[in-house]
């Protein structure tokens, strides 16, 4: 199979989403399923046993039951950035089911690729990404720890504490 077949980007995310409340970006799911072929039983034991769960749960989430006859049981989950996805339950077991319709309901709808590179962002900086160690000495990544020069306390003087007690004082 060829390289290219999933495609590849840079990550992406639904801007701003949980900033001020968190919106749920699955619009609608629909269950697929036949009333008769037995390989839709496992679809149909868990729209009898399991989906009330699921409605109250995620009362946002408009949930539609197709039944169709002779065809292979399905989720059809549609986002609000307007992509569907759909996903065969052929012979996939309730729990099962149940796991994948909760991971529809947690996905952004934003289509899965590779990641070309683990940051990007839309507005580079010419300094450089930051690190925990970007201003530290350099000393310290051949340093043999224990060390007694990195085990003192370093006093630099005043703290703000020191500052709001003499304030009190006077």
């Amino acid at each position: 199979m060829a390289n290219n077949a999933i495609p590849r980007d840079f990550l992406k995310n639904v801007l701003q989403n949980g900033m001020g409340r968190y919106v749920c970006q699955l619009q609608r799911i629909t269950f697929r399923f036949c009333k008769s072929h037995p390989g839709s039983r496992h679809m149909r034991d868990f729209v009898e046993n399991h989906l009330l769960d699921f409605t109250q749960k995620n009362p946002g989430v408009v949930v539609y039951l197709q039944p169709r006859r002779h065809r292979p049981p399905s989720i059809v989950a549609e986002f609000l950035n307007g992509r569907r996805e759909t996903m065969e339950m052929i012979d996939k077991e309730p729990g099962e089911i149940c796991k994948w319709a909760e991971h529809m309901r947690g996905r952004s709808g934003v289509q899965i690729v590779n990641m070309i590179r683990n940051n990007h962002t839309e507005t580079p900086s010419t300094q450089g990404i930051w690190h925990p160690f970007m201003f530290r000495d350099t000393e310290t990544a051949v340093t043999k720890f224990p060390d007694s020069r990195y085990s003192t306390l370093k006093h630099t003087g005043k703290t703000a504490t020191d500052y709001v007690l003499e304030e009190i004082k006077k």
